[in-house]
């Protein structure tokens, strides 16, 4: 069998062949849904002897070329599209070719070096997350063919940025169901010696790279901090899930009066008091250590009122098999968080989870705000920022929904 990288050989040589079945969508596939689950495609004892990453051509029932994927048979999503090109040799020169497109969409977007660079299925590089602060890069590989792919694409990535440092962080909850394992590492440079500073939105985060959540930071946020921000002067704030203070930052920076980061993690609320520190805001920030639900019960027993209220939790519903158990969380958030509104103030509530869609978060979010006894208006819809990218054909690249009420 050929190396899980390797595809210089064309089908009828060395490199493998998988075929769909003749009841699959094949047209979804070339019309650029980037995924081919299991029992969509001949599994025979050639292709579940396949080692999991390795680049294979797809054809369609009828043996004609669809393109060159990457299997493994271990996987619900058995084949990554790659390249449409059933013949692309899938090297250093290639990364860069997709990593150049990448970063030109950045530049154009952004003034700062500190932004997503590559959105998996979104930039062509399916499974593989890539995040930029200055000049250090994070990169999730959370597929398997980009795992046995690192040194050519970690090559690619100097060769494009000229990063000082790329890190491997592999605490991707879907390295799991690749067969991969969780041991972060360095690829090239040194570890940063200290949280790294990351001005957005007027705002300064310190972000955390080797030990924090994800990469360190959620850029996906950036233009919902924004527009939270826009809400914020002479405001009283509460952000609840606050992490390393993505919104009450961004609202302090703007003008708040006050704000309190709620979270469970001791060490994400340091960081944001450092952040509140770096921006001489200390003095109108506060945190508070605990469970979410706890807090906002406690808030409400002590009688605070808040002029923005915004709650950012994380992913309830990561699969479909936890959407009912998701929404009804949601729900929960907005019944808990409501009363904490004042009359005429703003409620955000925000969810991550792919499994739920818009309307369904939307409609759990209402029906617990009317559960606490308060009338809404809707009066804004947010998702990720542009350095997110959705890839049209593939839903769950649109995950981040965020939803503004005044109550």
């Amino acid at each position: 069998m050929t190396a899980p990288f390797s595809n210089s050989a064309p089908a009828t040589g060395d490199m493998p062949v998988v075929r769909l079945k003749p009841k699959a969508n094949a047209r979804a596939v070339r019309h650029g849904f980037p995924w081919v689950y299991a029992n969509e495609l001949v599994t025979d004892r050639r292709t579940k002897a396949i080692v999991p990453g390795t680049l294979a051509q797809l054809l369609d029932d009828a043996r004609n070329p669809m393109g060159l994927v990457a299997v493994n048979p271990k996987s619900k999503i058995i084949a990554r599209m790659i390249d449409p090109n059933p013949d692309a040799v899938i090297d250093e020169a290639w990364f860069e070719g997709r990593l150049t497109k990448a970063l030109a969409l950045r530049s154009r977007l952004f003034p700062d070096p500190f932004y997503r660079l590559v959105h998996a299925e979104a930039d062509g590089l399916p499974g593989v997350v890539i995040d930029r602060f200055d000049d250090i890069f994070v990169i999730q590989p959370n597929a398997a063919w980009a795992e046995h792919l690192l040194e050519p694409l970690s090559a690619a990535l100097r060769s494009v940025t000229g990063a000082r440092t790329i890190l491997k962080n592999a605490t991707g909850r879907t390295r799991a169901l690749e067969g991969l394992d969780d041991t972060s590492d360095v690829l090239h440079g040194a570890l940063p010696d200290a949280p790294v500073v990351v001005p957005m939105n007027g705002a300064r985060y310190l972000a955390d790279l080797t030990g924090g959540q994800k990469t360190g930071l959620f850029y996906d946020q950036r233009p919902n901090h924004a527009f939270a921000a826009n809400l914020a002067r002479d405001a009283r704030v509460l952000d609840v899930f606050c992490h390393v203070g993505g919104f009450s930052l961004a609202c302090l920076a703007h003008g708040a009066t006050s704000a309190v980061g709620v979270d469970g993690s001791a060490p994400a609320l340091a960081l944001a008091e450092q952040g509140a520190a770096a921006m001489g805001v200390e003095d109108r920030f506060a945190t508070r250590k605990g469970d979410a639900f706890e807090v906002l019960a406690d808030l409400r027993a002590e009688g605070a009122e808040f002029d923005l209220v915004i709650c950012d939790p994380p992913a309830f519903a990561p699969g479909k098999p936890a959407l009912e158990a998701g929404l009804r969380a949601y729900e929960r958030v907005a019944r808990m968080a409501a009363p904490l509104v004042a009359e005429n103030g703003i409620l955000g509530l925000c969810s991550c989870s792919h499994a739920a869609d818009l309307s369904a978060f939307r409609t759990a979010s209402v029906r617990g705000i009317g559960r606490a006894g308060r009338r809404a208006s809707l009066i804004y819809m947010g998702f990720a920022g542009p350095d997110h990218p959705q890839l049209p054909q593939l839903a769950e690249s649109g995950y981040l929904k965020s939803i503004f009420f005044q109550l």
